[in-house]
């Protein structure tokens, strides 16, 4: 965003993209209930929460800037994930939740899709 290039596209217009954290609510009941909250928020972001999140969070929230906060730890976390006596290939975790992530909004949107088509025959039979 401090680009040369972003500048200049930013004078013609352009917004910045912003990253999404979708419905980061905490289902871990030995977790803070505003955990994702705290520790996601950073400028040029948006963060979708359920209800009960939202509540929480105007009760108890510590709102600052962290998303930059410990990055240094967060590399070394990721690179610890290689170590033999851990073995956890990131890759594949996160290929396998982007698969449980997609999964979960196609039956969703099929369902949306098959409601919206009966509701458009209903009419068209009016």
């Amino acid at each position: 965003i401090q680009s040369d290039r972003w500048k200049a596209l930013s004078a013609k217009g352009a917004n910045v993209q912003r990253l999404l954290w979708a419905s980061t609510g905490t289902k871990n009941p030995d977790y803070s209930d505003v955990m994702y909250v705290d520790e996601l928020i950073g400028s040029d972001t948006v963060n979708t929460l359920p209800p009960a999140t939202i509540e929480a969070c105007a009760d108890h929230c510590n709102v600052a800037d962290r998303i930059e906060t410990g990055v240094e730890e967060s590399y070394n976390l990721i690179e610890s994930l290689k170590d033999p006596d851990v073995n956890i290939n990131l890759d594949e975790v996160m290929d396998e939740l982007l698969a449980d992530g997609i999964d979960k909004f196609i039956q969703p949107y099929q369902s949306l899709m098959k409601s919206l088509e009966e509701k458009v025959n209903r009419l068209a039979a009016v």
